[in-house]
């Protein structure tokens, strides 16, 4: 099992591809024992590319202590340090988008180009919806509250005219195989404290690497609006807004396309 050792931290990590580097930074509860991922998407054919469970998650350590956006940040960059990477494109979705802003904002000479996708920079400039205000509660009902925030698309009438589906979303939202696992409830209760405090939004401008801000047009979760005010923070960005929600990024087929566009600098893609 692939891991890296970091201060008193060990990490579980995978890596595929060949190419240039590209970190992927994922989102809140993200385990790589959960298939598909990052690592089975089309990334891999053109990057070098690293993924791994953050602390708290999946098979990395899950220390019982405050976590910040900060130590995210760091393990982030000590990762990298451990694959002997200099500089590396970053992709950081939903949460891992909030943990890519702070890591360019603590180690901007890592970060080549960055994407930052459904995520938020929160104060000012706007949270994503506070998923620690209904960890707790019961599980059917929470995928229920979740499932039209997350696509904004599935009204009452969706549901009813779609149910079997909606059943689908229900069950696979509810179904953890892993949840039963020793401090797997702590380090995810952890992962959302420090996600109810990130807040960017007065030093984007810090920012200058090549960004790329995209989102679902149908996002509840982190707003196309909130999208939209990043990105005129951020000196050197493009906006691109896709047809789906949260989970745009297996939504729109053409999400993909530009994304690896942007990181391969093929600026036409934007035209």
């Amino acid at each position: 099992m692939p891991t890296a050792k970091l201060g008193d931290l060990t990490f579980y990590y995978e890596r595929k591809g060949e190419g240039s580097p590209l970190l992927f930074i994922s989102g809140t509860g993200s385990d790589l024992r959960a298939k598909p991922n990052a690592l089975d998407g089309p990334f891999p054919k053109h990057f070098d590319t690293l993924a791994y469970d953050q602390r708290g998650l999946g098979q990395s350590s899950k220390p019982d202590r405050a976590y910040t956006m900060a130590d995210y940040a760091d393990d982030a960059a000590g990762l990298m340090a451990a694959m002997g990477w200099t500089r590396a494109h970053i992709c950081g979705v939903s949460f891992g988008g909030m943990v890519a802003q702070e890591l360019v904002l603590r180690h901007p000479h890592l970060v080549d180009r960055l994407i930052l996708a459904c995520t938020s920079p929160g104060g000012a400039g706007g949270a994503s919806y506070p998923l620690h205000e209904v960890q707790d509660m019961e599980p059917v009902a929470r995928a229920k509250h979740m499932i039209p925030i997350m696509d904004t698309r599935r009204t009452p009438d969706w549901i009813a005219a779609n149910g079997e589906m909606y059943e689908q979303f229900v069950a696979y939202a509810v179904n953890d195989p892993y949840k039963d696992e020793p401090d797997h409830a702590m380090g995810l209760r952890r992962q959302l404290e420090a996600r109810a405090g990130h807040d960017t939004w007065d030093r984007l401008a810090q920012i200058t690497c090549p960004t790329l801000v995209c989102g679902g047009k149908y996002d509840g979760q982190a707003l196309p609006e909130t999208q939209e005010k990043m990105m005129t923070r951020l000196p050197n960005a493009t906006l691109k807004m896709f047809e789906g929600g949260h989970m745009f990024m297996i939504q729109d087929r053409q999400a993909f396309v530009e994304m690896v566009g942007f990181l391969e600098n093929r600026l036409e893609i934007f035209i």
